[in-house]
């Protein structure tokens, strides 16, 4: 494994074979892929942080799902990626979906976790608020916001037994920066809905059945607007899909990719 930094991005490369570009969301890093590397085995793997999360640099101007879609799109090509399987987590899908229309040539298809189309009007004020808690209490902001994606974003499941996860999802939101995390939660919040009927590649979305952001119906929903995608529902699950399921998640992508490759 190595990690190099391409268009800013800091990004994880490993492995060989067809390659799969890991997007993470809000919050995340390429350790949002950590608990299923096992699934993109004989693969190349590539997981870049996003512009102003964890190592990767914040850019002078302002961060938007238009701009996280160029800057990848820029970087792919920098590294002579073309026809990638793309795998995303919440905001994360949000850029996936937007990178398979703007850019087909790029995704051979699309596995999302945790998907939505766009915030609804009441998450777009949320993200404003985290925006400005940043600035104004700096990382002690940061862990306010941390301690309460961990107590509202997980599953009754995760929070009684897996002590561990609870943590993982804690020091990911953590390890952002104050005004890293505020730009990308005014990122969030101007995102817009991808004309989703319009991609035509294999895809695979994945939810929790106590997920808040990826509603299960909303997320059926989006399903029945990209012709032939499946929707699976996992019991017990919140939000942090891959950290809070992982067994299930890596099994979700295995059956996956052996139906497209």
């Amino acid at each position: 494994m190595s990690t190099m930094v391409v268009k800013n991005l800091a990004v994880e490369i490993e492995g060989d074979g067809q390659p799969v570009v890991c997007i993470h969301g809000l919050g995340g890093s390429s350790n949002c892929w950590s608990p299923v590397l096992s699934a993109f085995e004989g693969m190349k793997v590539i997981r870049p942080d996003l512009p102003g999360s964890a190592r990767s640099a914040l850019p002078d101007a302002a961060l938007s799902i238009d701009s996280y879609v160029e800057t990848l799109a820029s970087a792919l090509a920098e590294l002579g990626v073309s026809g990638a399987h793309v795998v995303a987590h919440s905001m994360g899908t949000i850029v996936a979906q937007h990178l398979a229309i703007k850019h087909p040539e790029l995704v051979k298809s699309l596995a999302l976790f945790g998907p939505l189309l766009a915030p609804p009007e009441q998450g777009r004020a949320g993200s404003h608020a985290r925006a400005a808690l940043c600035r104004e209490k700096g990382v002690a902001g940061v862990q306010e916001i941390a301690d309460a994606i961990v107590k509202g974003a997980t599953s009754a499941e995760t929070k009684a037994e897996r002590p561990v996860t609870l943590a993982l999802v804690r020091e990911s939101v953590m390890r952002q920066s104050p005004e890293g995390y505020a730009r990308s939660c005014e990122a969030l919040a101007g995102a817009q809905a991808a004309e989703v009927e319009n991609i035509s590649v294999p895809t695979l979305l994945v939810t929790g059945d106590e997920d808040g952001v990826g509603q299960p119906a909303a997320v059926k929903g989006i399903g029945e607007r990209i012709a032939g995608s499946k929707v699976t529902v996992l019991k017990g699950c919140g939000h942090w899909t891959t950290f809070e399921k992982p067994v299930e998640c890596t099994a979700e992508l295995k059956a996956f990719y052996q139906s497209v490759r």
